[in-house]
């Protein structure tokens, strides 16, 4: 079975002011040991964020169970020091500028992006998919790259900046365009390609290793995995458990065709970078780009078109009946700026409050 494990980025804030907090040290302290393993817990760019990667899974429901505990750690530890741990992309209010995590990368990176650093408060949530080789992970991302607009529509969760509805489910992903490598990779010849490629932007535009080339979608330089970069942080755990494994069977099914020889669907770089801000804009309440057929259509009819790309590699996997489920809860439900913008029509802030609160816990 095809591996995965996630990645996911918290902030910590004020109850009462929803802005961020400089208290990962402390919070991090606090967390009891059966809180940090099998996961790794760390420090993240801003002293008001927690990052927190999981084991290595082979089943969803393993992977939920164990988000979900870390999760209560973390939330009963952020109680008891009066702040709140939310799974938002950017935090409701955020200061005019944020405090680095101390320590010399991040300094680093920090004076190299200079201005970008102050708007520059979000968090995300990356999926590893274990692949057997580099060069199978090429073929993988060449294949994925595409579908990265469909996935960010899914996981749009930013819909609030300084206290403005700013009319995007994921201004994070418009913050993100700032830098200097981000949104949809180019496709590749083959690892080779990928390695000298990458390696060629180091130092270029605050670059400053491999790890901050800013891909919605990358290999991994330490793991045998291709990391899915591309969602928001979520409010809860539906979605990620939808994006992890959509990822997966991304990964098997882009594999595969590598393997038969066949070509990665032929869409225009322009057009693919058009279609991220659009997703990023309306998430599903609207139309997304399919890319079978490089035209704009509705969204429920592109994420069909999605899985249906994807349907074999959801049955060997075992996660079709999940992921019919959970595609379901999102449309039901909404996206996580959707959920956001109700609880605050409806609440006011203390709606918003309770809303990433319960469902963070």
């Amino acid at each position: 079975m095809v591996t995965f494990g996630i990645e996911e980025e918290y902030f910590l804030v004020d109850p009462r002011s929803l802005r961020p907090v400089s208290m990962a040290d402390t919070i991090l302290g606090d967390l009891p040991p059966r809180a940090r393993a099998p996961g790794l817990v760390t420090h993240e760019f801003l002293a008001s964020q927690v990052e927190r990667a999981s084991a290595v899974f082979t089943e969803l429901v393993e992977a939920e169970a164990d988000l979900a505990a870390f999760r209560g750690e973390l939330a009963a530890v952020a109680r008891k020091r009066g702040v709140l741990a939310v799974g938002t992309g950017t935090p409701f209010d955020a200061p005019a500028a944020p405090t680095l995590t101390d320590a010399a990368r991040y300094h680093r990176i920090g004076s190299g992006v200079r201005g970008v650093v102050r708007d520059h408060q979000i968090c995300a949530t990356h999926v590893h998919v274990g692949v057997p080789t580099r060069e199978a992970g090429v073929h993988a991302l060449n294949h994925l790259r595409v579908w990265l607009p469909t996935l960010l529509a899914l996981t749009g969760n930013s819909p609030f900046w300084r206290c403005r509805d700013i009319g995007f489910d994921s201004w994070r992903a418009v913050i993100m365009r700032r830098w200097a490598t981000t949104g949809c990779p180019p496709a590749f010849t083959d690892a080779d390609d990928y390695d000298r490629r990458i390696r060629r932007l180091v130092g270029v535009g605050a670059t400053v290793d491999t790890g901050t080339v800013a891909w919605y979608a990358r290999l991994s330089e330490r793991y045998p995995t291709l990391e899915v970069r591309v969602a928001d942080a979520q409010l809860d755990l539906a979605p990620t458990m939808l994006l992890a494994a959509v990822a997966r069977a991304l990964v098997v099914t882009g594999v595969a065709a590598g393997d038969r020889g066949a070509p990665p669907p032929a869409v225009e770089p322009e057009l693919l970078d058009a279609a991220l801000w659009h997703a990023s804009r309306d998430g599903i309440r609207g139309r997304l780009l399919d890319p079978t057929t490089r035209e704009l259509a509705p969204a429920r009819a592109v994420t069909d078109s999605l899985l249906r790309s994807i349907g074999d590699a959801l049955e060997s996997t075992g996660d079709r009946p999940r992921v019919a489920e959970l595609v379901e809860q999102v449309r039901r439900a909404g996206t996580g700026a959707q959920q956001q913008r109700r609880a605050f029509r409806t609440g006011g802030l203390a709606g918003w409050r309770e809303l990433v609160e319960s469902s963070f816990s």
